[in-house]
């Protein structure tokens, strides 16, 4: 790769916020998340203190932008109280304009779904919910640990479109323990027959430092995870709702917003214990990466000394903040953005990275000749085969 050009070519991107509630009931086997098992009651006030604490900071971050999507993480977000999100916006809006039809996106665990709970989500200011239903299927919910059953499931989807939800994200995995073709595709069936405006279907995956890595479950072979995959993507196509990510599908106009704006490498702000931020600097033609500070109790320790302390200080709040080097940024870019199959101009790869399309062009060529990626007028993005094979064209930019 040739070096960045002298006079920067960044402008800056759309701003969200991400929100990261760190605690859930029970650890799941197959989760890498930051999460913690709660003991006792949640500290929702000081926590809440801490996340406006935490944002203040990153205020000069903002650079004058609105937030044009909040995304709730955890964990399990909906362990919170609608009360607790309450104040925070107001907290926030204090410090910061949303726009006008900000999306705002709480993801929520069965096994914590009340009628009333999201009705009060709803009126708080929550637009969107994202149900972690996984399967409809009692005995891979066991499997898979989750605290709640099939029914629980079909009930939070009753729930959230009393309380008047209608932007709803429902999850669904497969590829799980000797799950046959048609097992999979009953849960796939059963999570559309709710109509959802979006679903997210993705294969169980097996990460370090989870309990699965260490006492792995029986998962089908790789030639029966293509055929679920096959028939799964073409169901999902023949009920409306499109493809336009690896994992990600969508009614017309019900894209999410927020992952959107990740894939498009836009900056986003993370506050919470262990969040992650993305924030382009174009005057100083940085691009900086920063984490939060991992560990709910560490997290929490920052809100009570700088309460003793009396006192705002830089920097409390993070453990890492650094500027992503010139030779990586090509590379973090496609990481995201070739998930989607609405592709990019070499103009946004400009835009989005300051650097000169030339720096990856060789690249592209390549990719295209392997017919990985396709460029027809003008606009990039991969093919049928470069989204099997993702992996692959990923690896001509390292």
């Amino acid at each position: 790769m040739s070096d960045a050009p002298a006079t920067s070519l960044l402008q800056m991107p759309p701003l969200s916020l991400y929100v990261h509630i760190p605690w859930c009931v029970r650890k799941c086997p197959y989760c890498d998340f930051n999460s913690h098992q709660k003991n006792g009651e949640l500290p929702e006030q000081a926590y809440v203190d801490a996340l406006l604490q935490d944002f203040a900071q990153d205020l000069p971050w903002v650079q004058g932008r609105e937030i044009r999507s909040i995304f709730f993480g955890g964990g399990t977000p909906s362990l919170f109280s609608a009360r607790a999100y309450e104040r925070l916006f107001d907290g926030l809006l204090q410090k910061v304009r949303f726009a006008s039809d900000i999306e705002i996106t709480l993801e929520a665990n069965p096994g914590t779904a009340e009628r009333g709970k999201f009705a009060d989500y709803r009126r708080a200011g929550i637009n969107r919910l994202s149900i972690g239903i996984q399967s409809f299927d009692d005995a891979q919910l066991q499997n898979l640990g989750r605290i709640h059953g099939s029914d629980d499931g079909r009930k939070a989807i009753e729930f959230a479109r009393l309380a008047g939800f209608d932007n709803l994200n429902v999850d669904i995995m497969y590829g799980l323990k000797e799950q046959s073709l048609g097992a999979a595709l009953a849960d796939l069936e059963e999570a559309i027959s709710f109509a959802p405006e979006h679903l997210s279907w993705y294969q169980l995956t097996i990460e370090p430092n989870t309990e699965f890595f260490k006492r792995p479950p029986a998962l089908p072979p790789e030639d029966e995870l293509i055929d679920i995959q096959d028939s799964g993507l073409a169901l999902l196509a023949r009920n409306g709702l499109a493809r336009y990510e690896v994992s990600a599908f969508a009614r017309e106009g019900r894209r999410s917003r927020h992952n959107l704006n990740y894939w498009r490498f836009g900056d986003y702000l993370g506050i919470g214990a262990g969040a992650h931020g993305k924030i382009t600097l174009a005057d100083e033609n940085r691009i900086l990466r920063m984490r939060k500070k991992k560990k709910p109790g560490h997290y929490l320790d920052t809100l009570r000394s700088l309460e003793t302390a009396h006192a705002l200080l830089p920097e409390a709040y993070r453990a890492e903040t650094s500027a992503i080097a010139k030779d990586d940024i090509a590379l973090e870019f496609m990481l995201n953005v070739l998930r989607l199959h609405e592709g990019f101009t070499p103009a946004q790869f400009e835009h989005a990275t300051g650097l000169g399309f030339e720096v990856v062009q060789k690249q592209v060529e390549s990719l295209q000749n392997k017919a990985l990626l396709s460029a027809e007028g003008g606009l990039i993005r991969p093919t049928e085969k470069g989204q099997q094979f993702l992996n692959s064209a990923l690896e001509e930019f390292l």
